[in-house]
């Protein structure tokens, strides 16, 4: 692609600065104020520490590398504007900083002034290049009903899930009763046996020959499948535990209002907890070590040293519920003990030994080559990298591992007529998905937007053969695009959310798992690494899973790396797409994806660029661009037009876009918790995943939304930390979900947060028209082309080697 020529738009802006990252230990402890927020932070913080209201940690824990979290202080009259609700920020290259003065973001340029649309897609503005640029949504979507929102039946059945893993993993380790694993004739001379010994039956009876077996005149009718029951509904915390507890903040100098969190990180006796231990207050998402250092010394006085063994072990476990937020499922221990060191611990390894010893953290010793021979000399020790992480990472991990390994090895070859009859039904790129399918349990695919067709071919064929087969997305717009492909209308596809709470697909079967015998994953890069264990666990013996996806988009929101650790694995068949994402758009997505930013003819204005020379100018012109020029230059809505931006903070985020937004498209005074009727929101019923919507009303029972035409009530007291505007999201806000146009606005300050997978996610959330308000000038090509992912530390591909034949 050209620089200033090929942009088709008159030089209109400079500016734009680049910054290198820090060390991974830095990562990990250095927290900034005034950037973007994290998404954990946005949905679980309601306040901090210190006496700073609506306060929000993990600000630092966006790029993947970095886990550390530093905390922004809420407006307390934003009406929920600083109490971000989104937990989608926090995974590698996601929506980093827009740093920026809070004076900066009050003075972010009003919808005023919009007389000058028209040059942004009429004679200023043409179709091209947007190299160089230089001078030139499970569904959160489920209804709430009276008794529990959708949230709390997901969390709960997760709950059940996973203390269904925990019993199958403490059976596997636990004493086998004698005789409990037999089956078949094996099991029936047993019990006989035993009979006999006890006086129970005569010999002749038991050992009698046995009756002729029935004809078989037809198959054994299906189980009745159910869906499985909901898990009883979580227990609020008793007012007087709540009450005690208030009472100990306040003596420790911390805000009054954490208590209901306190008590739900604590349990009951929280009060007693926190005066023995007063860091047991850093298990409270969103307070940072320096906020529980105070109140420690607030509340023992005297005792209260930095060489508090308490201390280093809460500090510990910190840094390591901060490390997940950042994408890692374990800290290699020198990154551990270094970032200990930054946050003053004297004795970083004791301190991590500590923390193991309490049981409060893992440690794991890998070997660097798991395939390397044994060593022939005793003394001789193998290298190896040694790991801590959290238990429920750790667990969650070793049980995804054990239940891909279950998927490829217990498949059966007996039932393989119905799989090729499937694979025959197909055509094209479908057929050889199908035929891989057909004799694997576990299968990658891989291919941009256009590439959905596959999936959607193979669920199509699989039905029509009598197949029980389901297909699961990221959001509900995901759900949409296959659901446009399929010919019953969409009956078998749904969301990832909705199937591990219960509220959409097949349901359960007598023994607790899915009802199925073919799951398709979309967007499968978004899965983390919990939903991913809880998701392959349901699955019986002998089914198929494909996971399909772009591999080029953010990776998931939540602790893990699952696609990327599959493919990197190579413990399956890769299925690679053929079918290229057409036009335009889909030319210079495909050009992303390879680190290039090629030229591209944009004739029918698919592609515009709008320079700007600063944040207030990339305001107004994004306002007019949603407001004006889109509408009346593509024939695109506002309400059809997606904002993208790289942060909430700073005077170009989400929050100084919505507020124009708002102003100019919906103005209103807010009077439902800074909300109106007409609003458009993004609605985070759980950290990590935003279900776009609109506001319908408010009343005693809460926020009324439409969430993809369901209807969805948030309490009132949960709107601040689940609600937020929705004209302008994030990258990770976004991915999953596709708008007829899309404005990507990048601002100089922005420059340090770009890299290849935001580019591309936010690129391609466009259907038919982007529009790119540039003024990042050369850092969006050297984004492109030099900032990779960061990497994630994580134990999935060694635990497969271990576990899958390398054959397969």
């Amino acid at each position: 692609m050209s620089t200033e020529p090929g942009l088709g738009a008159k030089p209109e802006a400079d500016g734009g600065t680049t910054a290198e990252g820090a060390t991974k230990a830095a990562d990990l402890t250095a927290g900034t104020t005034g950037t973007s927020d994290s998404p954990d932070a946005d949905a679980r913080t309601g306040g901090r520490a210190g006496g700073a209201d609506g306060a929000a940690t993990g600000d630092d824990a966006i790029g993947g590398g970095d886990a550390a979290a530093a905390v922004t202080a809420g407006d307390p009259g934003s009406n929920g504007a600083d109490g971000d609700a989104t937990g989608d920020d926090a995974a590698e290259g996601g929506d980093a900083a827009v740093a920026a003065p809070e004076g900066d973001e009050a003075g972010a340029v009003g919808p005023g002034g919009a007389g000058g649309a028209s040059g942004a897609l009429g004679e200023e503005a043409s179709g091209g290049s947007v190299e160089g640029g230089g001078s030139g949504s499970g569904d959160g979507a489920s209804a709430g009903g009276p008794q529990r929102s959708e949230a709390e039946a997901e969390l709960a059945a997760q709950q059940v899930e996973r203390e269904r893993i925990e019993r199958r993993k403490a059976e596997r380790t636990g004493p086998i009763e004698s005789g409990g694993k037999l089956s078949g004739k094996a099991a029936d001379l047993l019990a006989a046996i035993r009979a006999v010994e006890g006086g129970e039956k005569p010999v002749a009876t038991v050992f009698g020959d046995p009756e002729p077996a029935p004809r078989r005149t037809a198959p054994a009718p299906e189980p009745v499948r159910r869906p499985q029951p909901a898990a009883p509904a979580a227990v609020a915390p008793a007012a007087e535990t709540v009450a005690a507890v208030r009472r100990v903040l306040a003596d420790g100098g911390a805000p009054e209002s954490l208590a209901p969190q306190v008590t739900a990180a604590l349990g009951e006796g929280a009060d007693a907890l926190l005066r023995e231990d007063p860091w047991h207050l850093l298990r409270v998402f969103g307070v940072r070590p320096d906020q529980a250092d105070g109140f420690a010394r607030a509340l023992l006085g005297a005792e209260c040293g930095p060489d508090d063994e308490r201390r280093g072990r809460a500090v510990t476990g910190w840094l390591l519920e901060q490390a997940a937020v950042a994408g890692h499922t374990a800290l290699e221990m020198p990154a551990l003990t270094a970032a200990l060191a930054q946050r003053a611990v004297r004795d970083p390894e004791a301190a991590v030994q500590d923390a193991i010893a309490e049981g409060e953290a893992l440690v794991f010793q890998d070997a660097l080559d798991p395939g390397a021979p044994e060593p022939e000399d005793d003394e001789e020790e193998r290298p190896v990298r040694v790991l801590v992480g959290l238990e429920r990472y750790a667990l969650a991990e070793e049980s995804l591992a054990d239940g891909l390994a279950r998927l490829v090895n217990s498949l059966s070859k007996d039932a393989s007529e119905p799989w090729e009859a499937a694979a025959a039904a197909a055509s094209g790129g479908a057929a050889e998905l199908a035929r891989a399918v057909a004799g694997h349990g576990l299968v990658l695919h891989t291919g941009g937007e256009a590439a959905r067709a596959e999936p959607a071919a193979l669920l199509t064929a699989a039905r029509a053969v009598g197949l029980r087969a389901f297909a699961a997305t990221h959001s509900p717009d995901g759900r949409r695009r296959p659901t446009a492909l399929l010919a019953d209308g969409g009956e078998a596809v749904g969301t990832v959310a909705g199937l591990l709470s219960g509220a959409e697909g097949p349901g359960r079967d007598a023994d607790g798992a899915l009802a199925l015998d073919l799951l398709i994953v979309l967007d499968a890069p978004q899965l983390d690494v919990e939903d991913a264990a809880i998701l392959v666990e349901a699955l019986p013996d002998g089914a198929r899973l494909v996971l399909s996806g772009d591999p080029a988009v953010l990776w998931s929101a939540g602790a893990g790396r699952v696609f990327a650790d599959l493919l990197a694995a190579r413990v399956c068949p890769q299925i690679a797409s053929r079918t290229p994402d057409p036009g335009p758009l889909g030319e210079l997505v495909s050009g992303i994806g390879v680190g290039e930013l090629p030229q591209v003819e944009a004739p029918g204005k698919e592609i515009v660029i709008v320079p700007v020379r600063d944040a207030g100018e990339a305001v107004h012109r994004t306002v007019q661009l949603v407001a004006d020029s889109v509408p009346r230059a593509i024939g695109v809505p506002a309400e059809q037009t997606v904002v993208i931006t790289p942060g909430h903070g700073g005077a170009a985020g989400t929050r100084a876009l919505n507020t124009v937004l708002k102003e100019r498209l919906n103005p209103g005074p807010g009077r439902f918790g800074g909300f109106d009727p007409g609003d458009r929101i993004a609605y985070s019923p759980v950290p990590g995943r935003t279900v776009p919507g609109r506001v319908v009303t408010a009343d005693a029972d809460g926020l009324h939304l439409s969430c993809a035409g369901v209807t969805v009530v948030v309490p009132k007291e949960r709107v601040e930390q689940s609600v937020r505007h929705g004209w302008a999201l994030t990258a990770h806000q976004a991915v999953g979900g596709r708008w007829p146009a899309a404005v990507v606005v990048l601002p100089g300050d922005a420059a340090q947060s770009l890299s290849r997978p935001w580019v591309y996610t936010a690129f391609s959330r466009a259907e038919r028209h982007l529009s790119v308000v540039h003024g990042v000038e050369q850092a969006l090509p050297r984004a492109v082309s030099e900032a990779l992912p960061k990497p994630r530390t994580t134990r999935l591909p060694l635990l497969l080697k271990t576990q899958v034949p390398a054959g397969n």
